[in-house]
């Protein structure tokens, strides 16, 4: 068939880097007849099968210029249409109180939606069709930050999304050394906190004393959508160097009273807004408990990844916490070589981290969000801030975004609701003793 021809074009074209080039003016008219044909769903599921194809293929050629313009001809030409919108609208009040008011609605919502979405959802029908999707909402992130005429279609996919990826349709599944190799090197892609530096490294997170798992759509059956991994110890652990050492001996499993979550990459930009990390804490947890019944501690072992970012724009807070070093000083991480300087900092810096994670916010109120992304990501599931960890992450990476400073995140089982509601109704933020003695002011 010749729709088998279009979508093995479409195959061979989901490759990075090959786009060709911007629509010419007759290319733009060509496109919008085809993406109006897309929204009046003409012809049966072969057709819309075949339209969405092509469009995908035509997508998928274009330059940054040229999707960009694809994009925004869908938000700009494809929206509800003014006039049926207030038709509907003058009928439905007319109608309310009368029996005829909900068919009025009906009709009224029906006016209100947009044809764009009748178009992205025909790529469903399409190999690879919701990769696709979340590839094309990646590059309208990027185009969006520069052109805010995008942001309506922008909305309407994250809208969608949530809906298609809703934590219902997910497969939780561990991953293990013996996995499909395609899969394991996504692993090493998509890695965003701890680089996996070679195989061996991460042979080493898949070794007996540790766990790694990931979500996965069942449209999307070889994209892990976000992982966990997990270091099974008997110790809240405090450093990141010595739970990666690739050398150290393999801890007995059987022994474990304590789960560290060390690493949880997002991994697909093109489903920012869309929320499941919660949900992959919960059902990890559930599996280790079910596999190993002795665990009865659940932390992280967790950067803070905005600190130095924050401290750019406050740089009063040094000389509060009494730290005579510059911010690039601190950030280059050469101090720590040295043991008498290292240890006249251990206290100003956890001073100034514990000051950031219990005070600094996006926004004005108290109900406004912790600054550091880490921190928003661990309180809003529930954990409270257990305790600092001095030259935790001693790579250039760990200076650069927090003078090597980490801290765990504790996740007490029997208060995480308390600490949920308690976060999300006033913004109090549950944290250990010995963190709230060091974010006092002197």
């Amino acid at each position: 068939m010749a729709n088998d021809g279009i979508v093995e074009r479409l195959r061979s074209l989901i490759v990075p880097g090959q786009r060709r080039s911007s629509l010419t003016a007759k290319g733009l008219e060509r496109l919008r007849a085809q993406l109006g044909e897309c929204a009046a769903g003409q012809g049966g599921e072969v057709s819309a099968r075949t339209r969405a194809a092509k469009l995908a293929e035509t997508y998928l050629g274009l330059d940054d210029a040229g999707r960009q313009q694809f994009l925004k001809l869908i938000a700009l030409e494809f929206g509800p249409t003014p006039e049926k919108v207030a038709a509907a609208h003058t009928a439905y009040q007319a109608a309310v109180g009368t029996p005829g008011q909900w068919k009025a609605e009906a009709a009224l919502r029906a006016a209100m939606r947009s044809s764009r979405i009748r178009i992205m959802t025909q790529f469903n029908a399409i190999p690879q069709g919701v990769k696709f999707l979340v590839d094309l909402r990646a590059d309208l992130l990027r185009y969006l930050h520069d052109d805010r005429e995008l942001a309506v279609l922008d909305r309407e996919l994250e809208s969608r999304f949530n809906a298609w990826f809703d934590v219902g349709f997910l497969e939780l599944q561990r991953l293990t050394w013996n996995s499909p190799a395609a899969l394991l090197e996504k692993l090493i892609e998509y890695e965003a906190v701890h680089e996996i530096k070679s195989w061996d490294d991460l042979k080493n997170r898949l070794d007996a004393d540790r766990r790694l798992y990931a979500f996965f759509h069942p449209r999307m059956p070889a994209e892990p959508l976000i992982f966990v991994e997990v270091a099974l110890t008997d110790h809240l652990a405090g450093n990141v160097q010595e739970l990666l050492d690739v050398h150290a001996p393999v801890f007995d499993n059987r022994k474990a009273d304590t789960a560290i979550f060390y690493s949880i990459s997002s991994t697909q930009i093109g489903l920012r807004g869309v929320s499941f990390g919660n949900f992959l804490l919960k059902r990890v947890i559930d599996d280790l408990k079910r596999d190993f019944p002795k665990l009865d501690k659940f932390a992280t072992l967790s950067p803070i990844p905005a600190l130095a970012s924050w401290l750019r724009h406050n740089p009063q807070v040094l000389g509060e916490v009494g730290i005579d070093f510059s911010l690039e000083q601190l950030a280059a991480g050469a101090w720590a070589e040295d043991k008498e300087i290292a240890r006249q900092l251990r206290d100003p810096l956890q001073r100034l981290a514990a000051r950031y994670l219990a005070t600094a916010k996006r926004g004005d109120g108290d109900n406004a969000p912790p600054y550091d992304p880490v921190s928003r990501f661990h309180l809003g599931n529930g954990a409270r801030i257990e305790r600092l960890n001095y030259l935790a992450d001693t790579a250039p990476k760990g200076f650069a975004q927090s003078f090597g400073m980490m801290v765990n995140y504790r996740y007490e089982l029997d208060d995480i609701e308390g600490n949920l509601e308690a976060f999300t109704g006033s913004g109090r933020i549950a944290m250990s003793s010995s963190i709230r003695r060091l974010a006092r002011p002197d």
